[in-house]
């Protein structure tokens, strides 16, 4: 069979049962030593380090600028179908308004005394965005543009870079240039790998090195984002994709089979797992899968997949399966069941939770809007989707007139003894001619 049944009797029943999804979390060590080697080249090297390996690896003739034209970028949005252009316009701006949602502003409080606290809410400066090739620059993953940039562009990220990794004759594909022609984007390179990684944390002669990284790409790229993490910010590191399926009596089969393949087809690690409480649907669902998975392109892929990590497994209710659910924290859920409404107050750990039967995850992953830049390997339980706020800081604003200083002066310095007794140190206070604190500073520290 393509896919494994389970039969489990509780929630506690999983934690053995799901046992063999371990060998699937890899958190880079595999790949690490030869990342670090990459970004220690492109740190000394530069562009020189990134022209060798694109040549190794993508193009064997490529040759400067790394930059693509505006031009160039102009005459790739012109050469698209009208049609592709509007689709790509459609969902940019299902995403921008999804996104202008989560905007937060700066705000201030003023207290009694005068003194006035707040919080500044602005963007960076620079962000670089890592847009996967896919297969040699013919399956660009165009929504990876748009669900990346337009968060950043709402921000008000006034500087946005991307790095992608160039086709076998040099050139970049079209639609990437078209999408972000469309979002008034011109600086964009041609490199990819972790090598664009590092030139984006570290800079080099021809690209300037930016504050925060974003991007989805394979294991080499996911890994060199955790290592340069620190020097800059990033978006998180995926995993392998995955979906996880509740579905009772009122599912369809072939919709859910064609669910759980639509992301077993992505690698041989995705996962795909479906809960129900029907026997009978499970076996439906298991042939299903068999039937279609044949009929795809990426048949020995999303065979391996489903063989390897995906599971059907089958509780005694419904609420069993959240349950269950909730300990996986899943990066797609869907809630294929008759009220998926009644079941959204128990779900706790998704990154995008899909409800009822005709919001099925491609909807989510390239059109509707919410993004799809998603938590993997059960770090549901603790990060939250891409948004606005990876491209935005925060600044604490604190100001107090002379008389609320004045007026707290006291209650300060009982606080700061309080430390010293806790630490063991002792502070020197140096007031004014007016009696207000003015500061205070370990024993040791040379005024």
């Amino acid at each position: 069979m393509i896919c494994r049944i389970l039969h489990l009797q509780s929630e506690q029943e999983w934690v053995k049962a799901s046992q063999w999804l371990d060998g699937r979390f890899n958190p880079g060590d595999s790949v690490e030593g030869s990342v670090r080697e990459i970004l220690a080249n492109v740190r000394e090297k530069g562009d020189e380090a990134l022209i060798d390996y694109t040549r190794r690896f993508d193009c064997p003739e490529f040759a400067a600028p790394l930059r693509v034209s505006e031009q160039d970028i102009a005459w790739a949005a012109a050469s698209i179908s009208p049609e592709h252009r509007e689709q790509i316009s459609e969902a940019a701006h299902n995403i921008r308004t999804f996104h202008k949602e989560q905007l937060e502003k700066s705000w201030f409080q003023t207290r009694p005394d005068g003194s006035i606290l707040g919080q500044r809410v602005l963007p960076v400066d620079r962000v670089g965005l890592y847009v996967p090739g896919g297969q040699g620059g013919n399956t660009p993953l165009l929504s990876s543009m748009l669900m990346n940039a337009i968060p950043a562009l709402v921000a008000g990220v006034p500087r946005v870079a991307v790095c992608t990794p160039p086709r076998k004759d040099g050139t970049i594909n079209p639609h990437i240039l078209a999408a972000a022609h469309l979002l008034d984007i011109d600086e964009i390179y041609r490199v990819g790998g972790a090598w664009s990684i590092g030139a984006m944390a570290y800079g080099t002669q021809s690209i300037d090195p930016v504050d925060v990284i974003a991007g989805p790409g394979n294991i080499y790229v996911a890994t060199a984002k955790r290592l340069v993490q620190g020097t800059v910010g990033i978006d998180m590191v995926a995993g392998p994709s995955e979906v996880l399926v509740v579905a009772d009596s009122s599912a369809r089969p072939h919709w859910l089979a064609a669910d759980m393949l639509s992301q077993a087809e992505h690698d041989m690690l995705a996962s795909a797992i479906l809960l129900t409480d029907d026997i009978t649907l499970a076996e439906q669902v298991q042939q299903e899968l068999e039937k279609q998975c044949s009929q795809l392109p990426k048949a020995q892929i999303a065979g391996k997949s489903l063989m390897e990590w995906g599971a059907i497994v089958v509780v005694p209710n419904i609420m069993t399966a959240v349950a269950i659910a909730n300990r996986v924290a899943p990066e797609h859920l869907e809630l294929c069941v008759r009220d998926p409404w009644a079941l959204l107050p128990h779900i706790r750990h998704a990154g995008a939770i899909f409800m009822g039967q005709h919001s099925p995850e491609p909807v989510g992953d390239y059109f509707a809007g919410p993004n799809h830049v998603l938590p993997t390997n059960g770090t549901a339980k603790f990060f939250s989707p891409l948004s606005v706020d990876d491209f935005i800081k925060k600044s604490s604003i604190i100001y107090y007139s002379r008389e609320a200083l004045e007026k707290a002066h006291k209650e300060i310095a009982e606080v700061v003894d309080q430390v010293a007794k806790e630490t063991g140190k002792e502070y020197l206070f140096i007031s004014r001619s007016d009696s207000t604190l003015r500061g205070h500073y370990p024993l040791e520290t040379t005024i």
